[in-house]
């Protein structure tokens, strides 16, 4: 059935002797008789004047737009388009065209007319009209030429419906999309957009088999891991993600995956699936994934599943916030707490902490070796204490490049020196303090004008033995080499002096 068919039982009404009652007048609708025989006799001056498209002349001539609007005639509303449009008669409606008919109609109006040149006798459009009061009404128009009067179009039929409450909730809902999406595209933060249904299905086919314990199972079934995470998809992210990995697209990105989320990814994901079995499907912890060009990453990631996605899991929003600055700092203060900023060492604060680990832990026996710094108060004294730093700088370059995990070295005292051997005999240990002591040699060949001198002393620690009495042993080995040093020293001098 046609708009015509619609129409077609009010024509009797309109024409007929009581045109002012009856269907017509008390349609629910807004209603309107129109005579459009002024424009037909526009469309035909121009068809005989050579036009054949309606829509690029009146583009060429937007003015003749308004021509054709003006020829329109309206002979009669009902009471529900006076309502509609708060005008009090006909007349005063009429007489307000302009207000109710302005702006974005005349856009509409192009197509309206395109329909009937092209031959049609019915025509719809979706268009916005203005009350008398200035209130915007969104409407939806429906046009048939009467039957009997397509010659002439002397008589138009327009049934007009208010579709303002719907264009209105359509907008506003097109508008929160478009806020949210562009809250998703332009957000500070890394946000991906992803579909785990494939995993939730996964889980749940285990846990129908009489799984009970997640973490039990993936101990022994590892690959269910790396199932899941293949079952994955990702839909969307956004351009702070792009920029985050080094990625020129999307495409690139989702190709690189396996170069962005390895090494210490699988774990954290691991944790992932087994606070999702638990049911906690808002999760945050730190991971690390990698750029394009390799550079590590260290991530803040929130997961959350989208709210009436919780039974199917196929919306979840993975946010990614950067916190590599902050765990770099985070490092360098530990760093800082730990080791001494002169010679890199360890600190006096490690080499306590150190002490009282092995003594509840071992492993046995602990062999240390105690250094101090030969001339240390004679070079601030005489050259400075640059020069002083300088000397202390390069012991523990010294120290640093002959002492390897698990032993440590530490810097305790402004010129004094550990090194902590655990699980190391005795003459291992004295093998090590050679060593250092030739490596020292070795460094004065590099810095004639101010040798670097260590005086050291080593102990062992003996069964049942407090690594502070091994300590107090290693140190007072070390002060008589440094007596001796000075002795020798004093004498080298007198035998120079003579």
């Amino acid at each position: 059935m046609t708009d015509a068919d619609l129409l077609a039982p009010l024509s009797s009404a309109v024409l007929g002797p009581d045109a002012s009652g009856g269907i017509f007048e008390l349609a629910p609708v807004s209603l309107w008789l129109e005579d459009y025989s002024g424009v037909k006799a526009l469309f035909d001056a121009w068809r005989r004047a050579g036009v054949t498209s309606l829509r690029d002349h009146l583009t060429g001539h937007p003015q003749r737009i308004k021509e054709c609007a003006s020829r329109i005639r309206v002979l009669q509303v009902n009471r529900k388009t006076l309502s509609l449009f708060g005008a009090t008669d006909l007349d005063h409606l009429v007489g307000n065209l302009d207000r109710v008919f302005r702006d974005d109609m005349l856009l509409t109006h192009v197509d309206e007319l395109v329909q009937l040149w092209e031959g049609k006798t019915e025509f719809t459009s979706k268009t916005v009209n203005y009350s008398l009061t200035g209130d915007r009404l969104d409407i939806h128009l429906k046009a048939s030429i009467l039957p009997g009067f397509e010659d002439d179009w002397t008589r138009v039929l327009l049934a007009i419906e208010d579709v303002t409450d719907r264009e209105t909730a359509l907008r506003q809902l097109v508008g929160s999309e478009s806020y949210a999406r562009g809250l998703f595209a332009h957000s500070p933060v890394s946000l991906w957009v992803e579909d785990f249904s494939g995993v939730k299905k996964l889980i749940d086919e285990i846990r129908a088999q009489g799984i009970t314990d997640l973490r039990v199972f993936t101990d022994v079934h590892e690959e269910f891991v790396q199932r899941c995470i293949s079952e994955i998809r990702i839909i969307d992210v956004n351009q702070h993600t792009l920029e985050l990995f080094g990625a020129p697209d999307k495409a690139t990105l989702l190709r690189s995956l396996p170069t962005v989320m390895r090494d210490e990814m699988e774990p954290c994901f691991r944790e992932q699936l087994i606070d999702l079995w638990d049911g906690k499907l808002f999760q945050q912890r730190e991971v690390v994934n990698y750029a394009l060009d390799g550079t590590k990453l260290n991530l803040l990631l929130q997961f959350s599943v989208f709210p009436e996605r919780e039974s199917d899991w196929s919306l979840v929003q993975v946010a990614l916030t950067d916190i590599t600055a902050r765990k770099k700092a985070e490092a360098y203060l530990e760093y800082l707490g730990s080791h001494d900023a002169l010679t890199k060492l360890c600190n006096r604060t490690f080499f306590v902490d150190e002490m009282n680990r092995l003594e509840r832990k071992g492993p046995w026996p602990v062999t240390i070796i105690m250094a101090d710094l030969n001339g240390l108060k004679a070079a601030n004294d005489e050259l400075g204490h640059a020069a002083g730093d300088s000397l202390l700088r390069r012991a523990g370059e010294v120290l640093n490049s002959v002492v390897e995990k698990p032993s440590r070295v530490a810097r305790i005292g402004g010129d004094e020196f550990a090194v902590i051997m655990p699980s190391v005999e005795r003459a291992e240990g004295e093998a090590m303090m050679k060593v250092i002591l030739d490596l020292v040699a070795i460094n004065n060949e590099f810095y004639t004008e101010l040798p670097l001198s260590l005086s050291t002393g080593l102990s062992t620690s003996q069964p049942g033995e407090r690594l502070e009495a091994v300590v107090k042993r290693a140190d007072l080995a070390m002060l008589e080499a440094k007596r001796e040093h000075y002795a020798r020293t004093d004498y080298e001098r007198r035998q120079l002096a003579s």
